[in-house]
């Protein structure tokens, strides 16, 4: 990487926890020189606008969840023991990987209506995360793990929608408790799916 390349990744790596938090509409830009110890120019010099700051942000949280989705799905074997990963990446998002919470979560709920380039990419992170659970569970299918009566999709789906909704209940209830409760029923769906 050349200096650009490196302050551009540095202003990424620092805003991406503070949009994560405080979202799109409540990120400043004194939010993004404080965290950076960069001017405006500094930053609007790597980035054309807040936007792309937002954007790369997202990517960049979205990618730390990928890669510790990836790193624990590699030390597992069976498609249960793969999907189960999920769960303990999910039953412990509270805390890690990322302060705030899931990306796609806080992204979809406040871009909804508000700013369609960061809702695309919170729509397209849930597209590719069903694709990788359908597949994961196809191969169950196909392994003999998984009844072959399961809808992969609708199973995929289910899964996604509930973890989700732990993290939003949980969140706005400040009740934790209630996550555990409600990843216990995503830990049946994987343990006996179908």
């Amino acid at each position: 990487m050349n200096k650009g390349e490196k302050t551009r990744q540095f202003i990424i790596e620092k805003t991406a926890p503070i949009f994560n938090v405080k979202g799109y509409a409540g990120t400043s830009l004194s939010d993004m020189t404080e965290a950076t110890g960069l001017t405006k120019g500094s930053i609007y010099g790597h980035f054309a606008n807040k936007d792309e700051v937002a954007l790369a942000a997202f990517d960049y949280n979205l990618q730390q969840v990928m890669q510790t989705v990836r790193r624990e799905m590699e030390q597992k074997n069976t498609i249960r023991e793969k999907l189960a990963v999920f769960i303990a990446v999910y039953n412990n998002f509270l805390k890690q990987p990322l302060h705030g919470g899931c990306p796609i979560l806080n992204t979809a709920v406040e871009a909804d209506d508000t700013h369609p380039a960061l809702r695309k990419k919170a729509a397209d992170a849930i597209h590719n995360w069903k694709k990788m659970l359908v597949q994961l569970i196809e191969t169950g299918i196909k392994q003999q793990d998984i009844s072959p009566t399961v809808h992969a999709e609708q199973l995929a789906l289910t899964i996604i929608a509930t973890i989700e909704g732990a993290m939003m209940i949980s969140k706005l209830t400040g009740k934790p408790a209630y996550h555990k409760l409600i990843m216990a029923s995503v830990e049946n769906m994987v343990k006996y799916p179908g």
